[in-house]
Formats: structure tokens, C-alpha cells, sequence
């Protein structure tokens, strides 16, 4: 590793594919987190199900699920990997007119499901903005982040209570 720690340059500072082929295989399991708050006609339609373009959460769930699993075709120096569990997970926040999404992903590997939960959440959360944006142009991503991500040799990380802000 460089003196920075940052593993996907080498010593001359190009860009490269971290070599993983040492690493032992382990259980991964990771999730993320991001919010999508809209204006309270938006909202609203999401909540009763009257979104024009159809179910919105239900096709939010599936771009999630899909691009969690193409995650290395979009990233660069991800590597593709054989998913067992994506779960992509909404609840409505009225107080924020918002929609929290969380994307869970498994796999046995030798690296792990960060980016993949991170794309899937993210995806799932700019579908709702597809799907919503003729009612409300101003909708804002927010707070998109790793909760905790288990196995290989980092181990066990739990992001702490209100991240770095």
C-alpha cells in the first residue's frame, strides 16, 4: 500500500485494481442509507400510490436491486462479485416529506459489498426521482452513507451517530 493508504494507486500514482487473489474468502454483508425529501404533493402520491408513472417504491426497489448488482460496470476499480442478498428497503418520513432508502447486500468473498449497497441505495432513490419529478422538480438527495459493513480484515464497522458532521 502507498504511504497514503490509498489502495488503488500504485507506486507511480496510476490508477489500478486492488489484487484481492490473496485474501481469504469471508461472509460480507453491508448497508447504506440516503433520503429523498420532496415537496408535500410529491409526497403525497408516493404515500397513496397515485404517482402517474406507476409504483413507485416497487420500481425504485428493483433499480436498486439491478444496479447493485452491475455496480462494477459503473465504478471503474470495483470488482464483480456474486451476490447472495440484495434487500432494498423503504419507510415514508411525513414529518420530513421525505423517503429513506437502506440497501443490504451478502456475498462470500474476497472483498466487500460497500459500493454495492451504496449504488443500490442511491439508484433506488434517484428512480423515486424519476417517477416523481414532473410533480416536483426540486427533490434533494440527501445523506447518502455506509450504516455498517461486516467481514474481511477491517472486520466490523458501525458508523457512528451523525457520521463526520
Amino acid at each position: 500500500m502507498s504511504e497514503n493508504n490509498l489502495t488503488h494507486f500504485d507506486a507511480a500514482g496510476n490508477a489500478v485494481m486492488v489484487d484481492v487473489s490473496g485474501k481469504p474468502v469471508t461472509a460480507r454483508e453491508a448497508t447504506a442509507r440516503g433520503i429523498l425529501t420532496m415537496n408535500a404533493e410529491a409526497f403525497a402520491a408516493v404515500q397513496s400510490g397515485t404517482v402517474k408513472k406507476g409504483d413507485v417504491l416497487g420500481v425504485a426497489r428493483i433499480a436498486g436491486i439491478m444496479a447493485a448488482k452491475r455496480t462494477s460496470e459503473l465504478i471503474p476499480l470495483c470488482h464483480p462479485l456474486p451476490l447472495t442478498k440484495i434487500r432494498v428497503d423503504f419507510e415514508l418520513l411525513p414529518e420530513q416529506q421525505a423517503v429513506e432508502a437502506r440497501c443490504t447486500v451478502k456475498t462470500s468473498g474476497v472483498t466487500g459489498v460497500e459500493m454495492e449497497a451504496l449504488t443500490g441505495v442511491s439508484t433506488a432513490l434517484l428512480t423515486i426521482y424519476d417517477m416523481c419529478k414532473a410533480v416536483d422538480k426540486g427533490m434533494e438527495l440527501s445523506g447518502i452513507h455506509l450504516v455498517e459493513k461486516t467481514g474481511g480484515k477491517s472486520g466490523h464497522y458501525i458508523r457512528s451517530e451523525g457520521g463526520y458532521v
